[in-house]
Parts: C-alpha cells; structure tokens; sequence
C-alpha cells in the first residue's frame, strides 16, 4: 500500500457543472477532485493546478456527506494510492490513479502571508536557524569513535 497526505487542498468544482461531490444511489460511495496550485517555471504564470481524484466509502462516504463539503473548501486528507481501471466507450482499457480516503478534515484557507497570486520569488516568513551547533558538537561524530576522513 502507498499511503498518500494531501494538506491544503481545495475541493475542485464538478465537471460541466455537475455537483463538486458525486454521491452513490446507496450513499456508500462518494467521489470527487481535489487540486493544489503549484510553482513549474515552465507554465504560464509560473503556477499550475494538480488535481487528484479522491472516492470514500462506507464510515468515509457518512463523515464526507455530513461535513457538507463543497466547491472551494480546504480539506486534508490522508488516504491509500489506488488505480481505477474500466474499458471507455470503444473497448480500449484506461487507467487512472486515485485516493482512497481513510480520514479527512477541514483545513484553514490561505492565510493573509501566503497570497495566491504571489510569485515564486514569494517565500513565507521562516524561523531563523541557529548559528550554531550546542555545546562541543562540531557537526560529525564518527561511530565507533574513529573516522575514516582521518588517514
């Protein structure tokens, strides 16, 4: 299994105006697209939008429907890579990868230091490194008390 964590995503709105989350007859299975913006140098504006597939079932499906998500929410999500596979219309086989939700909760929005629209020169405030190592620790220690940089 490959676990996969998704912070701060949004929830993507519904293809060709279709509801942003898709729920099952039975109501034990939902779907929808999550997208996250992106620095790649080589796209327009420097940003782009991934977007993932996600489905719950079940407990998942229950908690998915009682938090009322929508278009445009912030959600984490820690889930299990999958691959959906189905024959399209003219019997060719297609895949797609896919994360199976295991849980999922609100997540805060932008906040006013991290603008949408900033460049990639943009960078949040970081806390400041120590300037240096504590006490008599010069920043290697070799194991079993002899280095082999030393000849």
């Amino acid at each position: 299994m490959l676990a996969v964590l998704i912070t701060g995503a949004v929830i993507s709105k519904g293809f060709q105006d279709e509801p942003a989350i898709k729920v099952s007859d039975s109501g034990k299975a939902v779907w929808f697209r999550v997208g996250k913006k992106v620095y790649d140098s080589q796209a327009e504006d420097n940003r782009r939008w991934i977007n993932i597939n996600v489905k719950g079932f079940n407990y998942m499906a229950e908690r998915i429907q009682k938090m009322q998500l929508k278009e445009g929410v912030y959600v984490n999500i820690r889930g299990r890579l999958d691959e959906d596979v189905w024959t399209d219309k003219e019997g060719n086989t297609r895949k797609n990868l896919v994360v199976i939700a295991e849980d999922i909760e609100y997540a805060g929005g932008k906040s006013k230091d991290d603008p949408e629209d900033a460049g990639p020169e943009y960078q949040p405030p970081k806390t400041p490194l120590p300037t240096e190592a504590p006490g008599e620790f010069t920043g290697y220690e070799a194991f079993g008390g002899t280095s082999f940089f030393d000849d």
